[in-house]
């Protein structure tokens, strides 16, 4: 929780939520740890009030839950919430790429490429985070080529629950060389204007991510 004071210029109790969700995204704070408000108080430098708020603001979001006799707790990545927003993302995703292949402009198409392109030399390091966010941008070039703007407003209310599991992908290193391969598909066939193609391989993107993930949480659950 480093970038905490970074963001020391916004209210206290949006500082607290945004270094906490961060946190959780990125799993600082692990699937079923503890909030201990104190514990977290002591750590931040502040009051139990902003964390307690904080703790509400992510229990709204899905990302901390209530247990009884124990407390907030940060929430289990399980194959129901994963296939849910999945599910979601998908259909939005494949709606993107046919709009991005009838309207994307000159511009957005060399802005796409540069976001591959960035994908794909951070995909050799090991920074999970700074994978993850290349893999949110180069998604959004496409999102922001398609011209409506009420579709990346709904790609927004989801954008932190999907990079949760977007982030535990990019966690395993063995999949890096696919997820670049699978971007470039993607970028070719919206280049061609090929819809077919396009909603062919974002399909094939994502479910690859579903998979990967559900073996994850299985092989978690058999430890």
């Amino acid at each position: 929780m480093e970038n905490y004071m970074q963001d020391a210029f916004l209210p206290l109790r949006d500082v607290v939520f945004k270094t906490l969700r961060q946190a959780i995204l990125t799993g600082e704070l692990k699937p079923g740890e503890r909030l201990m408000e104190i514990h977290l108080a002591n750590k931040l430098g502040v009051s139990r009030t902003p964390i307690r708020e904080a703790i509400r603001q992510l229990e709204l979001e899905g990302l901390v839950i209530m247990v009884p006799r124990k407390g907030a707790q940060v929430a289990s990545i399980t194959e129901k919430s994963l296939t849910d927003v999945l599910e979601v993302r998908l259909a939005l995703e494949k709606l993107a790429v046919e709009l991005a292949c009838k309207r994307i402009s000159y511009d957005q198409k060399e802005m796409l490429k540069e976001k591959m392109l960035e994908f794909e030399q951070l995909a050799g390091t090991d920074d999970a985070s700074l994978i993850a966010r290349a893999d949110v941008a180069f998604h959004d070039a496409i999102f922001d080529s398609t011209g409506n703007m009420r579709l990346g407003q709904m790609v927004n209310n989801l954008a932190e629950q999907m990079y949760r599991y977007r982030f535990e992908y990019i966690k395993d290193k063995s999949g890096h060389e696919k997820l670049v391969l699978e971007h470039r598909q993607i970028y070719d066939a919206i280049i061609k204007g090929d819809i077919e193609d396009a909603t062919k391989q974002i399909s094939v993107h994502i479910k690859n991510q579903e998979a990967s993930i559900i073996n994850q949480i299985r092989s978690e659950k058999g430890n």
